[in-house]
């Protein structure tokens, strides 16, 4: 028995590695929040705006995000789709795979899929963590994904920070001036964007929200049907052990 438990703990190690997400180093912590079709409405925007120029979501349809978001076709298609891309169609960019590759030295990734691979924490941070770096071809480098190939595309609503920015610390009191030190990722900024830090930070929430969503759109559906079956299984037990108290009563 003790062998098997063994046996089982090292199965679940990697599991829970691959949960944790992928990026290493101190990450501001993002829990989602799947319920808030309105943070997944202004991150869908959001991802449409800024995001697919460069990006697509190709394994997931225009439609099943209007419907789980609940946006009526017809707008949604007005205002989320640029392209000529009808409402039942693939989430795909209108960027060529070869000018993209000449362009940036790789074809951008696909982003469906990539809060599950690096985490919802990694991405939240990640999208918060752009500063100026002179020596790099796009004038911009990134404190969670060092040397970095994407450019800072919301430069002009976060603004970009004149050093690293640091994450996963906790705010502390400076003893020789009493002030507050740590309690923002960027000290100094290089460009000031039009939002504030804590407007660009919830902006950032709600992309990487839905940007979690794409990852598994059915996962509000899986928990919810997962309560009904875990309460199936208890009635269903309670049954099954009167039927094999019955069964094994005049049996000893």
């Amino acid at each position: 028995m003790k062998q098997f438990l063994t046996v089982l703990l090292a199965m679940c190690i990697p599991v829970v590695a691959s949960a944790a997400g992928g990026g290493g180093g101190n990450l501001d912590s993002m829990e989602p929040d799947l319920g808030d079709k309105a943070s997944l409405q202004r991150g869908a925007q959001i991802f449409t705006n800024y995001c697919m120029g460069c990006h697509s979501a190709q394994y997931q349809r225009y439609k099943r995000s209007a419907k789980d978001l609940g946006i009526p076709k017809e707008l949604y298609e007005q205002n989320l789709i640029f392209t000529d891309a009808r409402i039942g169609e693939l989430m795909h960019n209108a960027m060529p795979d070869e000018q993209a590759a000449s362009w940036f030295g790789n074809a951008p990734p696909d982003l469906t899929l990539t809060a599950r691979v690096n985490g919802p924490d990694w991405l939240y941070s990640y999208l918060r963590a752009f500063y100026k770096d002179e020596s790099r071809p796009l004038g911009v480098n990134n404190s969670v994904f060092e040397n970095v190939g994407m450019p800072h595309v919301m430069v002009n609503q976060g603004g970009l920070c004149a050093e690293p920015p640091h994450f996963g610390q906790d705010p502390k009191v400076d003893p020789s001036t009493g002030e507050v030190v740590g309690d923002e990722a960027c000290e100094e900024w290089a460009i000031e964007g039009s939002m504030d830090p804590e407007e660009f930070d919830r902006a950032m929430y709600d992309l990487t929200n839905f940007l979690v969503y794409l990852g598994e759109p059915a996962l509000m559906d899986r928990k919810r049907i997962g309560v009904y079956v875990l309460i199936f299984i208890g009635v269903f037990f309670i049954f099954a052990y009167l039927l094999n108290r019955e069964y094994w009563k005049d049996i000893h």
